[in-house]
């Protein structure tokens, strides 16, 4: 029984795909691996991300920016990518995915809530697709 590993990248990885990886390991639990990482990651997490999370009961504090390496894409098998342009190195059967966001930096709460919430339906319909393959992962 193989447990998909989901990987979240933007340029930072200090507000977006930490948000993402919240809301996936809150959601999902340990039926989906969770990694996030940056293509230059910030010195912190935005604080803004982090007061938007906590709205939803999601604490990212204890997380930090990573950088992006070809080994962390090379062991997921999906890669969605927030902004990252041409960093993301690319391997022949992964599935990627490119979700349009606007960047939290900068930005008060009540310009990030929408991106949260954006984020979150996204997870979701993600969860969903990603279900039904360890669902019958499991069975065979």
């Amino acid at each position: 029984m193989s447990t998909p590993t989901v990987l979240f990248v933007c340029v930072h990885n200090a507000g977006r795909s930490q948000m993402a990886a919240g809301y996936l390991r809150h959601l999902a639990g340990d039926r989906i691996e969770v990694r996030s990482a940056g293509s230059i990651p910030a010195d912190q997490i935005n604080p803004v991300a982090v007061e938007a999370m906590l709205e939803e009961g999601i604490d990212i504090r204890g997380e930090a920016p990573k950088i992006l390496t070809t080994d962390a894409v090379q062991d997921s098998d999906v890669v969605i990518t927030m902004g990252c342009g041409d960093a993301c190195p690319f391997f022949p059967g992964k599935r990627y995915e490119d979700w349009k966001l606007d960047d939290p930096a900068g930005q008060g709460i009540d310009a990030v809530r929408p991106i949260r919430d954006d984020i979150k339906r996204r997870i979701q319909e993600l969860i969903a697709s990603l279900e039904p393959a360890s669902t019958e992962a499991a069975s065979a």
